[in-house]
């Protein structure tokens, strides 16, 4: 379980007053759940390239120096070996990896109410005996048994910010020698996550990670890379790239990159400046800063405590028009309005937001 917000060292602060300075919203951003804000960093990059593509002057082989640093300052945010980390354009790319690879007649625990992306690619395995079943997030460690061959959950709710609890989690599959594909989509970015400790992660680059859509990682463990299979393989998992375009024989990647997706471009050039920005700030204080803003807009309009940066909340009819008015951009899922707060939200922007909505949610 997320624990409450440290208090942040002067360096700290000092970081993320300088990463706020990157971002330009004209409103009261409180939506990254849905989308993240690019750092002008990322902006001016995503410029430079497309500039050099209408130009004519743009080289493909540069496009890799920007996905290897993408790549590697995703796995310096999760604690993990760049090596271990694969590349794609979706999540549910590497979701349906996984659940391709499992063993007929397998069974998969979800988490009731997740993130179809992490459900569907199970559920289409029923043809070879693959079972799904679900149980309430909050007693999903409970439901782990020794039939368990995978649990696939999000670390945080989509719909929610509801944080799972992993340590219960894991604790149980040990038991039960039972894998964990764990979705940091709504996570990584916000909420520290030590990727070594599950066999498999997914997260999405275009919420927390501030990167264009059109990008997501995947982490394995170095002992499981054998036993899926790459079967998205093509000239981008390669071990040597750019002699992999034609022909045979097979000849992959020795590491995770075996599963890479043929990258979307441009999508990684902004998305290598914005993963820098937040290895820059570090996942602690990444995570204080934004549980801290959550719990300060909590504690003023009346909402208990919770262990996430992500508010959700029933709002009354007259939200929608008070949000517009303010200009306070949020979401609506599941029927309640969610609320993110993140690295480029200010105080200010959670005290105001606070003030236009005071009276107005419920939890």
């Amino acid at each position: 379980m997320a624990s409450a917000p440290a208090e942040l060292s002067t360096a700290d602060r000092d970081r993320l007053v300088r990463a706020r300075k990157e971002f330009n919203a004209e409103v009261i951003y409180l939506n990254t759940t849905t989308m993240g804000l690019p750092p002008r960093r990322s902006w001016l990059a995503l410029q430079s390239a497309l500039q050099d593509w209408r130009r004519g002057t743009a080289n493909p082989l540069d496009y890799d120096d920007v996905l290897e640093s993408a790549r590697a300052s995703f796995g310096e945010l999760v604690g993990i070996h760049p090596s271990s980390v694969a590349v794609s354009s979706q999540v549910s790319v590497f979701a349906g990896l996984v659940a391709a690879s499992l063993p007929s007649g397998s069974e998969v625990l979800t988490a009731a109410g997740d993130f179809t992306s992490i459900l569907f690619p199970f559920h289409a395995q029923a043809s070879r005996g693959v079972t799904v079943r679900e149980a309430p997030l909050d007693r999903l460690a409970d439901a782990v048994s020794a039939d368990t061959t995978l649990v696939s959950v999000s670390a945080v709710q989509s719909a929610d910010g509801r944080v799972a609890d992993l340590a219960a989690l894991r604790a149980a599959c040990e038991a039960t020698d039972t894998r964990i594909l764990l979705d940091t989509t709504q996570a990584v970015g916000w909420l520290p996550i030590e990727a070594s400790r599950f066999a498999y992660t997914v997260c999405g680059g275009y919420k927390w990670l501030l990167a264009p859509r059109g990008t997501s990682f995947f982490t394995v463990q170095p002992d499981l890379r054998d036993e899926l299979v790459p079967n998205n393989a093509g000239w981008y998992a390669g071990e040597d790239r750019w002699s992999s375009i034609y022909g045979t024989p097979l000849r992959l990647a020795a590491d995770a990159r075996r599963f890479d997706v043929s990258p979307a471009w441009h999508s990684w050039v902004g998305a290598a400046p914005a993963l820098e920005l937040l290895t820059e700030v570090g996942p602690a204080a990444l995570h204080a800063h934004a549980l801290g803003l959550a719990e300060r807009f909590r504690a003023a309009v009346g909402l208990p405590s919770a262990n996430s940066a992500v508010v959700s909340v029933v709002a009354d009819d007259k939200v929608p028009d008070l949000m517009t008015a303010a200009g306070i951009v949020g979401s609506v899922r599941a029927g309640r309005l969610r609320l993110s707060f993140h690295v480029s939200t200010s105080q200010d922007d959670a005290d105001r937001a606070a003030e236009v909505l005071a009276g107005h949610l419920r939890a």
